[in-house]
């Protein structure tokens, strides 16, 4: 059995959304005063907060804010780890020290078990069931359906979208077959075969857009919470246009990426690739250099193919079929 996550688009009534944005404001709420509580308690009283006694805190929490007994222990445990999480990636070295989410960055919430929730589909499309909410139509095909385990709830692009990851057995055909990948930019994907796989070159078709758009959002009313300057109404609507172009050619990049890697798994069980260093090819210019848009303009073309997530495509499709 292999753990899978399978996305799906959820449809919430006005009601249920309603209610959904009003959750998503209290986990992020409750991220925040988790993560004020470490900092404030190591700096003034120089003692390290855990997991552990953050969420042995959570019932007396809910006494004094009762507003959270209806987002379920398990939900709220999840945010807690969220923090913790993030703490020990910093501590690794790893991440940058934590920062407090604003709602436009707080992307949702999870159901770390089978409590709270219930799907009611057999992987093509159903109903999510949330306690304390009920049922809401989402839309979406999972490739391979097993028992689901957990699900996390995410607002993303002005969508709401539910992330189940279940338990099953994935099956993919193949051959006997071999094959050896060479990575590029003009040409994505160089065969051993002699087979080649132009750049689709998404992101380039659609930077003109992007950069219309992003020249009126700076002409808009920025918003500033320091200086208490609200976003303007034509700001938000700008923002949201921006957003959906850049989600469209990560969707369209995503979307290529599994329909190729899955055509060379289909003829090979064995596929090799080249190592590249890709952190150190798309690294910025030296400063002072005098080639830094060329650079720039080579970064982007190695990020528009995304070499590293269409590796990672192939080397799990060549798992699922048995191959190597």
């Amino acid at each position: 059995m292999e753990a899978k996550r399978v996305n799906f688009r959820l449809y919430p009534t006005k009601s249920q959304a309603k209610k959904l944005h009003y959750w998503h404001r209290m986990h992020k709420d409750l991220y925040n005063a988790a993560l004020y509580n470490r900092k404030t308690q190591y700096r003034r009283f120089n003692h390290s907060v855990d997991y552990l006694e953050q969420q042995n805190c959570l019932p007396a929490f809910k006494q004094v804010h009762p507003e959270y007994k209806e987002l379920g222990s398990h939900a709220l445990q999840a945010t807690l780890k969220r923090v913790d999480f993030a703490f020990n990636r910093f501590f690794k070295g790893l991440a940058k020290y934590p920062k407090f989410k604003s709602g436009r960055l707080y992307r949702g919430w999870t159901y770390p078990c089978s409590s709270g929730w219930k799907t009611h589909t057999t992987g093509d499309h159903g109903f999510l069931e949330l306690s304390n909410l009920g049922e809401i139509r989402m839309r979406g095909r999972a490739r391979t359906w097993g028992r689901p385990t957990t699900c996390t709830i995410v607002w993303k692009n002005h969508k709401w979208y539910a992330s189940i990851t279940v338990n099953c057995d994935p099956v993919r055909e193949t051959s006997t077959g071999a094959i050896g990948l060479d990575f590029g930019c003009k040409t994505a994907v160089a065969m051993s075969n002699g087979t080649k796989v132009e750049n689709p070159r998404f992101l380039a078709k659609t930077s003109e857009k992007v950069k219309q758009a992003s020249k009126r959002l700076r002409r808009k009313r920025t918003p500033n919470r320091k200086k208490n300057i609200l976003a303007s109404k034509r700001w938000k609507q700008t923002q949201k246009q921006v957003s959906k172009l850049s989600s469209k050619v990560a969707n369209q990049r995503d979307d290529w990426q599994h329909k190729v890697a899955a055509q060379i798994v289909s003829g090979n069980s064995l596929v090799a690739t080249e190592e590249l260093n890709l952190k150190g090819m798309t690294r910025k210019a030296k400063k002072g250099s005098k080639r830094k848009r060329q650079k720039a303009g080579l970064n982007r073309s190695l990020l528009d193919v995304g070499i590293g997530a269409f590796k990672q495509k192939v080397k799990y499709k060549v798992e699922e079929a048995g191959g190597v």
